[in-house]
């Protein structure tokens, strides 16, 4: 019987376990690795390096030899520097490694914990009728916002978030910007949605919250300081006086599901308007 294998497939490496499991933890470390460079100013450096390594590579194959001998001079300091460049991210990847929830059942677990001690949180801030603004990063990067309030990188709790926004905190005004399941800072200043109708409606905390969800594909919850209403934003549009079980319900969406899980509605933003015009009112002078 003739044989129809192709000489390209034949030619390569047979794929072995080892192999195989060599590929897929060196994958895991990369993963971990652009993980925790994530948002933070060693990405760029890491994309600085990587431009350094095509630039040698360009120089290596037109020739140029004056150029190519300094980059190979600078080769033997590499490993050094980048240990000394990435010595928080290297840290931060093994801590990932070493804490790191392997079975999906945990990570879930995980979530719902984080998911049920917020809400708990926004919902005793609403019967108490304390203010508060908190934003739920997702994949686009909020460091340079964290940059303008303090830094905690404390794991998010009830009692922690409760704290922050109590009227006597020092920490009480501005958001507070979660990553995973830690708070990353409290009183950071976020920018301002610039719509009009927005703008003659809601007041500084809502018009904060539509701001930073323009710019990124975060989740901003507020808790209104007037009337103790929890509203949520997503995409530049803002959903007013939401139930715990809806709270909740969007959480879960925003940490889970992607960007389909808003879809935008044709006839949402008249609505919308109508809606803030009717209800927001009261919110907006002292929010």
């Amino acid at each position: 019987m003739p044989s129809f294998s192709n000489p390209i497939l034949s030619s390569l490496p047979h794929l072995t376990f080892v192999s195989a499991l060599d590929i897929f933890v060196a994958a895991i470390i990369i993963y971990q690795f652009l993980m925790a460079v994530r948002g933070r100013r060693a990405a760029h450096v890491l994309a600085g390096l990587l431009t350094v390594f095509a630039a040698y590579g360009l120089v290596s194959y037109f020739g140029l030899e004056l150029i190519r001998a300094g980059l190979s001079a600078l080769a033997p300091y590499a490993p050094f520097a980048l240990i000394v460049l990435f010595q928080s991210e290297i840290r931060r990847v093994l801590a990932r490694i070493g804490g790191g929830r392997w079975i999906s059942v945990g990570g879930r677990l995980q979530k719902r914990e984080f998911t049920e001690e917020l809400v708990l949180a926004l919902a005793q801030l609403h019967q108490q009728k304390v203010g508060a603004l908190v934003v739920l990063e997702r994949d686009i990067g909020l460091r340079s916002f964290i940059e303008t309030g303090v830094l905690m990188e404390a794991v998010l709790s009830r009692d922690l978030v409760l704290t922050i926004f109590h009227p006597g905190s020092a920490l009480h005004d501005g958001a507070v910007i979660v990553q995973g399941d830690r708070i990353a800072a409290a009183a950071c200043f976020l920018p301002l949605t610039v719509k009009p109708a927005l703008a003659r409606q809601l007041g500084t905390r809502h018009r904060a919250a539509i701001g930073i969800t323009e710019e990124t594909d975060c989740l901003a919850l507020i808790v209104s300081e007037e009337t103790g209403r929890i509203s949520v934003a997503a995409y530049g549009e803002i959903e007013i006086d939401v139930s715990q079980e809806r709270l909740e319900q969007r959480i879960n969406e925003h940490l889970i599901q992607r960007k389909s899980a808003y879809p935008r509605q044709p006839d949402r933003g008249w609505r919308e308007d109508r809606h803030l015009e009717r209800e927001a009112a009261r919110d907006a002078r002292v929010d």
